[in-house]
C-alpha cells in the first residue's frame, strides 16, 4: 500500500451488484480470515450474507483510484439498520444475542450497527476515518439519539479473554437505563476477574480496535457477552447514547457537524 495513494468515497449500496460487493468483502473479513460460517454463506461466490441483508442500508468505502473492475474497489462496509426499519421485519438483528427492551422502549431514535469491516491492507490508516465520517452524517440526516450493535473478540475462549472482558465490564458498563443483557439462554459472564486483580494496561490492548474506537467516542457496553461458534467470536454489545457524549464528539453526529 505504500506506493498507492487511495481515493476514497463513501456511498450506500444502491443495487444488487454493490450489496455483493459489500458481501464479497465481508466474506474475505469474516469467512477467510476469521473462520466464520451461517446457513446462508455462498462458499462458491465468495459472499457472507443473511437474511437481513435486504432491509439494511449498507455504508461503502470505495477506493476509485484501485486498477480493478467496481466490484473489488469496496474496501470497507458497515451496515446499518434504523428503527423504523426494525418495526417492518419485526426485530433487529442483535435480538437473538441481546434482549433491547430497554433501548426499544426507551422512546429514542434507534439505530443498529453490524458487519463492520475493513480490507486487510486498509487497516490503522485513513479508511476508517472516511467511514465513521460517513457513518456520523447519516446518523445526523436521520436525527439518531442512540446508536448499538455487537462487537466481536476473535474466539470463544473466555478465560483468554478474561483480562479484557472484565476490564469492559467494570469500567465502562452501560447506565441501568440504556444497558441491554445478554439473552438469558446464551448469557456469558464478562464479570470473570476481581477489579484489582486486572492488568489495565493488557486487557486494553486485547480490546479489539473497534471497540476501542466506540469507548473513545463515551460508548458503554451492555451486561454479558455472548459465544457465537458459527462465527467463532465472542460479542459484546456496544451502545453510543448521543446525549451522553462530550460537546466535541457530539458534534460529530448533530446537523450542526461540519467536516
Amino acid at each position: 500500500m505504500s506506493a498507492h495513494s487511495p481515493k476514497f468515497k463513501v456511498k450506500l449500496a444502491a443495487n444488487a451488484e454493490e450489496l455483493q460487493a459489500a458481501q464479497r468483502l465481508r466474506y474475505r473479513v469474516f469467512v477467510e480470515e476469521l473462520g466464520g460460517s451461517g446457513p446462508l454463506v455462498d462458499h462458491e461466490a465468495r459472499l457472507e450474507m443473511d437474511q437481513f441483508d435486504p432491509h439494511f442500508d449498507h455504508l461503502l468505502l470505495i477506493d476509485s483510484a484501485l486498477d480493478v473492475p467496481p466490484r473489488d474497489q469496496v474496501v470497507g462496509v458497515y451496515r446499518v439498520l434504523r428503527d423504523d426499519a426494525a418495526a417492518k421485519i419485526g426485530r433487529f438483528y442483535s435480538e437473538d444475542e441481546y434482549d433491547l427492551t430497554v433501548l426499544k422502549e426507551s422512546g429514542r431514535k434507534l439505530l443498529e450497527l453490524g458487519r463492520s469491516c475493513l480490507h486487510e491492507d486498509y487497516r490503522g490508516g485513513a479508511a476508517m476515518f472516511h467511514l465513521w465520517n460517513a457513518l456520523a452524517s447519516y446518523v445526523a440526516d436521520h436525527e439518531i439519539e442512540i446508536l448499538f450493535g455487537v462487537a466481536s473478540f476473535h474466539g470463544t475462549d473466555v478465560n483468554a479473554l478474561g483480562q479484557s472482558l472484565s476490564l469492559l465490564h467494570n469500567r465502562h458498563l452501560a447506565p441501568t437505563d440504556i444497558r441491554p443483557s445478554a439473552q438469558p439462554n446464551v448469557f456469558q459472564s464478562m464479570d470473570l476477574i476481581p477489579e484489582d486483580q486486572i492488568d489495565r494496561r493488557a486487557a486494553m490492548l486485547a480490546v479489539p480496535p473497534l471497540i476501542k474506537a466506540y469507548l473513545r467516542l463515551g460508548g458503554f457496553v451492555g451486561e454479558g457477552a455472548y459465544l457465537d461458534h458459527a462465527f467463532n467470536t465472542t460479542d459484546v454489545c456496544l451502545i453510543l447514547d448521543t446525549a451522553r457524549m462530550n460537546d466535541k464528539n457530539r458534534a460529530l453526529y448533530s446537523k450542526d457537524r461540519t467536516l
